[in-house]
């Protein structure tokens, strides 16, 4: 969309720095607001053909989606785009970076973010935590069992047939309830470790249940119905990876969707020298994570197909497009290793390619791929 004034806004959590720069007369006005967008959007729309930006970060799109419904034609700029000069890193502040933004506008150097609908948004939060509830368990579970084994306690407790029992089973409950200190300092942090333990369990079930039922609905019941129908990804995964996305048609090709995980091939090359090393790991790493721990499973399952997740319809076509990668990525994980390759760099090539294969599957599922 053109424009004629360019305007750049340094936003912040409890104030916003402007700056409008008209690149055909040169005319430069700044002003600094608090949180109100009326008051912004009211100062925007009195320059001539206004368009404004900020960038992505912490603040998220609340602002954007504000000034957009008060008639404000403002973007998102992705802030890992853009290239500040080297000789203005030692003078920072607020004005200045409005300024920068609103060149950077004018001569069309922003790289726009995608504004997710309030509806994604909300499910990609919820999926988040999740992730979140996840890493607090493994942290309060981390908590009591080095609180143990540093008063000398490791469970080591075996079944019948001899086999090693499992921790945080019932068995390993029970073999804790036992070890309870006689101090009463330790007992106090024994309890407080525990309740931690058992309340981080029961905050993940919970919002287990909350995912899947959001999976089920008619936004996303389709996509993770697809995507679970690959070996390695269930529903609580394929939601997470749908929910990232968004759309995964906003991604042109299977390439740039990988690209935008971070699942590929650095790059230091000059002149005759090429030189490539590891993943970026420079995108979204919920989903980044997803993928490398189900390419995990191709390091022992089969290449026979899955079988759709319960409760799901998927069409017949997209299925097939499903089992062929289940049976592809198996064959690749094989002759990687077979290659001599480390299992670490299998797994992300793997990855990788999963990456690519969850586009095109997501694509067909929103029916925007042939």
């Amino acid at each position: 969309m053109s424009h004629v004034t360019s305007v750049g806004l340094d936003v912040h959590a409890r104030s916003v720095a402007a700056c409008a720069f008209n690149p055909y007369t040169g005319e430069v006005r700044q002003k600094t607001f608090g949180t109100d967008a009326q008051e912004i959007a009211s100062w925007i729309k009195a320059f001539e053909d206004p368009r404004a930006v900020y960038e992505s970060g912490p603040t998220g799109f609340a602002l954007c989606r504000e000034l957009r419904g008060l008639g404000v034609d403002c973007i998102v700029g992705a802030v890992s785009k853009m290239q500040k000069p080297a000789a203005d890193k030692r003078r920072k502040n607020d004005r200045r970076d409005a300024a920068f933004l609103a060149r950077l506008l004018a001569t069309h150097n922003i790289i726009e973010v995608w504004i997710p609908p309030v509806e994604v948004e909300a499910a990609r939060d919820l999926s988040r935590a999740l992730d979140d509830a996840r890493i607090d368990l493994q942290r309060a579970r981390q908590r009591l069992s080095k609180f143990l084994l540093r008063r000398g306690y490791a469970f080591d407790e075996v079944d019948a047939l001899g086999r090693k029992r499992g921790a945080w089973t019932r068995a390993f409950w029970r073999w804790v309830e036992g070890l309870r200190p006689q101090e009463a300092a330790a007992a106090h942090a024994f309890d407080h470790y525990v309740t931690c333990v058992r309340c981080a369990e029961s905050d993940k079930r919970a919002l287990e249940k909350l995912v899947l039922a959001e999976a089920r609905s008619g936004r996303w019941k389709d996509r993770v119905g697809a995507l679970a129908s690959i070996k390695g990804i269930d529903v609580i995964s394929a939601f997470s990876l749908a929910a990232e996305a968004g759309l995964f048609s906003r991604f042109p090709t299977a390439g740039a969707y990988a690209s935008w995980v971070g699942i590929t091939p650095s790059e230091h090359s000059s002149g005759e020298r090429e030189a490539r090393g590891g993943i970026t790991k420079t995108g979204n790493g919920a989903s980044r994570r997803v993928l490398v721990e189900s390419s995990w499973h191709y390091m022992s399952c089969s290449p026979k197909p899955k079988a759709a997740p319960s409760g799901y319809e998927v069409p017949r076509h997209v299925k097939s497009r499903a089992d062929d990668a289940t049976a592809r990525l198996a064959h690749r994980h094989e002759s990687l290793r077979a290659a001599g390759k480390r299992t670490c760099v299998a797994n992300v090539a793997v990855a990788r390619e999963l990456a690519c294969w969850v586009w095109e599957i997501g694509r067909r599922a929103e029916g925007t791929l042939g």
